[in-house]
């Protein structure tokens, strides 16, 4: 049964709502439009909305871009286009561009923008952006990793999913992404179930044991070890790892029945 987005003082919430501006609007909602997030927009729990920045073109030729001052190679968005096209759907939201040059996505910035009333996403393509339009807009540079896609799409379309499915109602329990990685600065311990030997591989005995607290321990001394050999990065980031598993595996562990 579908809960309605239900805010503190018992109304009903306004659906948080996502404005991409992008050259391809038909690749919207594309996987946003199934699982989990697509179950949540036909609920009206968030909604969608794709314009498409040529339509802020002002010669007949719907021209977006034009070379780079200085010379080099490749095309750059006009700040001009960019700009009209922000400004029609600017009302207050967080605006973020989508570029290699930004601020690494984080899951402590998915956190913050969920919690307001939704974002307004632009897509870079070609060479990207005319830098000019970072000063003369609210714009914020971000970047989903330390590689070049053909476009700002699928970094939006990252964005959103991450954003999605934190919000009241989409993943059920309030406290289903608590544990997952980099909530804690650590990621995710690792997981496991039946059947209990699988080619010749056995469940850790702790996790078959019913000592929650072990468990729990166990679980927080994984996440410490994986998080240190694969990211290190994570480790100096936070200042190192907590000494005490987080109270709420606890909490889910002794719910949990023995495999």
């Amino acid at each position: 049964m579908h809960t309605p987005n239900v805010c503190d003082s018992g109304e009903k919430a306004m659906p948080f709502r996502a404005s991409v501006l992008t050259l391809y609007p038909e690749m919207f909602p594309g996987p946003l439009g199934t699982s989990l997030a697509g179950r949540a927009l036909s609920e009206g729990l968030w909604s969608l909305e794709a314009t498409n920045i040529r339509s802020f073109a002002t010669d007949r030729h719907r021209s977006v871009d034009d070379t780079p001052a200085g010379g080099g190679s490749g095309m750059v968005l006009r700040p001009d286009i960019v700009a009209a096209a922000l400004d029609s759907v600017a009302d207050g939201r967080p605006m973020l561009a989508l570029t290699p040059r930004g601020e690494s996505l984080t899951q402590a910035r998915v956190r913050d923008l969920v919690s307001g009333e939704g974002l307004i996403l632009l897509c870079g393509r070609f060479e990207g952006f005319d830098e000019r339009i970072f000063e003369a807009r609210p714009l914020h540079p971000v970047s989903i990793g330390d590689y070049i896609l053909s476009g700002g799409e699928l970094g939006a379309m990252v964005i959103l999913d991450a954003c999605v499915r934190l919000l009241p109602g989409v993943m059920g329990a309030a406290s289903s992404g608590e544990e997952e990685s980099f909530e804690a600065g650590l990621l995710e311990y690792p997981h496991y179930t039946r059947p209990v030997t699988w080619e010749g591989r056995t469940i850790p005995e702790v996790l078959r044991s019913g000592d929650h607290a072990k468990i729990a321990t166990w679980r927080h001394a994984r996440a410490v070890e994986d998080t240190r050999l694969r990211r290190p990065d994570l480790m100096e980031r936070h200042g190192g790892a907590s000494q005490a598993p987080p109270s709420s595996a606890r909490r889910r562990d002794t719910k949990a029945k023995d495999v």
